[in-house]
């Protein structure tokens, strides 16, 4: 029976320099989009959406030991810059967030499911499509994004089950943050760990540091190499924070008190890169500050051609029915012409 491993914190610089300073690029990127997004969701130019500050390297990690044109990313919906890594575009998420249905739909080239609102609902979908990759014989491996409350939920324990017996390639990367919105993992689960649940499907489970981009970075990549090698699944839980919110419609001082985090900011995951970075002599105030101007633009660019696309109520009618029947095309007229 497969162990659950707990790796050590601290991972080894396994990234090159340049891998390490365009993953802090992408981090920072993320961090740009928290910070705007949440100013426009509080004008009212944005939906509500889940900030991912505090665990991009959480997510960053993961998604660097894919390879896009292969693998495929099944989200939840707080991991935007695994997304844009994995190629879809930074004004379509802002479209999506600003209720534009189009703004989700993923591009064609893109090997990524929908984002996910619906808790751990995505999770069967994603052993089914790396069952379907190894029954075609492709050599693709798919990760799955989603929480410690979705690991709480039937559907990740039925996708667990499956995968294990069908020994899919897929790695369910569970970011535990510490809350289910607002129910801590104390009130989760009696399991000294989330990954030790693995044992009982009949694969491997790993706990890793989920604010260290490169231990995080390392135990996917292991995780990736046994899926493609037919080994099986593998339960990656990344022990991570939430900095804000759960989401932009969440009050977190109702039930968590703001001195708990203080040990999380002190461990900012994009400030440990910085840090490794300057100790390496590739980082600097002046890069940084030229890194955030940059992000900055690009944010600022995506958000004004976001805002330049029009949407009309009659849109939701779009790609809901490949022959609509006369009734939804009577009220999209009718929708149309309030217009």
């Amino acid at each position: 029976m497969p162990k659950t491993k707990a790796r050590p914190l601290g991972g080894a610089a396994s990234l090159s320099d340049d891998r390490a300073i365009a993953a802090l690029r992408l981090m920072m990127l993320s961090r740009r989009v928290d910070v705007v997004g949440y100013a426009l969701q509080r004008q009212g130019r944005f939906g509500i959406f889940s900030q991912v500050s505090g665990q991009e390297a959480s997510v960053v990690g993961s998604a660097l030991a894919l390879d896009p044109a292969s693998d495929w990313i099944a989200p939840q919906y707080r991991e935007l810059p695994a997304y844009l890594r994995h190629g879809y575009p930074l004004v379509n998420f802002l479209r999506y967030v600003m209720g534009d249905p189009a703004g989700g739909a993923i591009p064609a080239d893109v090997n990524m499911l929908p984002i996910q609102i619906s808790i751990a609902a995505h999770l069967p979908h994603a052993v089914g499509l790396a069952w379907g990759l190894r029954l075609q014989k492709k050599n693709g491996v798919v990760l799955a994004y989603f929480g410690d409350g979705a690991s709480s939920e039937g559907d990740f324990h039925e996708a667990c089950n499956l995968a294990g017996v069908v020994r899919a390639p897929v790695i369910f990367f569970l970011q535990n943050n510490g809350w289910a919105i607002s129910t801590p993992r104390s009130k989760q689960s009696a399991a000294p760990t989330l990954a030790s649940r693995a044992q009982g499907y009949g694969f491997a489970g790993t706990v890793v540091d989920g604010n260290d981009l490169f231990a995080v970075y390392d135990a996917t990549r292991e995780a990736v190499e046994r899926a493609r090698s037919g080994a099986g699944p593998t339960l990656i839980e990344s022990m991570t924070y939430r900095l804000g919110a759960h989401n932009t419609s969440d009050d977190p001082a109702r039930y968590r008190d703001e001195k708990d985090l203080a040990p999380y900011r002190a461990a900012d995951p994009i400030v440990r890169v910085e840090s490794y970075l300057e100790s390496r002599g590739v980082w600097s105030n002046e890069r940084k500050a030229q890194f955030e101007a940059d992000v900055a633009e690009e944010v600022e660019s995506a958000v004004a051609l976001a805002q330049a696309t029009p949407v009309t109520a009659a849109r939701l009618f779009d790609n809901v029915y490949a022959d609509p029947p006369k009734r939804m095309l009577d009220q999209r007229a009718r929708k149309m012409e309030e217009a």
